[in-house]
């Protein structure tokens, strides 16, 4: 299976949707508890949500495989996304509830993670960079979109109930402030939902890593709360009714930053 799929477009942007997929292959799914086995912690459905993206001209870059084989949104070496906080490692050991992802004694070793980095971190990331390269040869910049949703309860890393919309630009470091503030006001015009800028989500590896204002890529995460849109429990079943309603929002949050996009030029 290839580790990635990658669709072109034919504006600067580019979605990225690093924990969609849910391969895992079967000799590593044999050493995982059967919770695990459910991958339970996928950003579930991303790729059907955002299903506009062709419509509007912006490229897509998807990974096929579980972010319990390897997260690709951490850095290569394994620091934490967020000193102090709870975090979970480049190749996880524990679901989001805290409960064990391996059978005993079957967690990977440091040779096996450097592997799976090389096998599946790495293409992932070459592609990103490459892409980002060839969209700001063509028109000068390029801008990123990390797509990724979450339970919108989840105890070890925020409490109570998370914003609907959760905008992440690095602490305001990864895109240009008027990219960002169109972003946000077509998030904040969403009445039904709501929305925060560099809350509790303030963008991960991916979006610290590339955008680059200063470089002319910017970059920005969206962590979406998963109850906007499907049911949050097992089977984990998309939900069209709650879907039709949310889409329209994030559609308005891309095609706001393809506006300011277009007066760039």
């Amino acid at each position: 299976m290839d580790i990635f799929e990658f669709t072109g477009g034919d504006t600067p942007l580019l979605v990225s949707m690093p924990h969609v997929g849910t391969h895992v292959p079967p000799e590593l799914a044999a050493r995982m508890t059967p919770a695990a086995r459910t991958v339970p912690d996928t950003d579930w459905h991303v790729d059907r949500l955002y299903d506009f993206l062709g419509d509007i001209g912006a490229g897509r870059l998807r990974a096929t495989h579980s972010r319990f084989v390897i997260d690709l949104n951490r850095a290569p070496d394994g620091r934490p996304l967020y000193p102090g906080a709870s975090n979970t490692e480049l190749c996880p050991t524990t679901l989001f509830d805290e409960s064990p992802i391996y059978q005993p004694g079957a967690a990977p070793d440091a040779a096996e993670i450097e592997s799976r980095r090389e096998l599946y971190w790495r293409p992932y990331h070459d592609r990103l960079a490459a892409e980002l390269a060839a969209l700001k040869a063509r028109f000068g910049f390029a801008i990123l979109f990390d797509a990724h949703s979450i339970r919108s309860e989840v105890p070890r890393f925020f409490d109570g109930r998370l914003p609907d919309l959760n905008i992440g630009t690095g602490g305001g470091v990864t895109a240009a402030p008027d990219l960002t503030a169109r972003a946000l006001e077509a998030a904040a015009e969403a009445e039904d939902y709501s929305s925060v800028l560099n809350g509790r989500f303030q963008g991960g590896y991916i979006t610290r890593r590339y955008g680059q204002p200063s470089e002319n890529v910017h970059a920005l995460q969206l962590e979406l709360s998963q109850i906007t849109y499907m049911e949050e429990d097992p089977p984990f079943t998309f939900r069209e009714d709650r879907a039709a309603g949310i889409r329209p929002v994030l559609r308005r949050i891309l095609e706001a930053m393809l506006d300011w996009a277009a007066k760039q030029s």
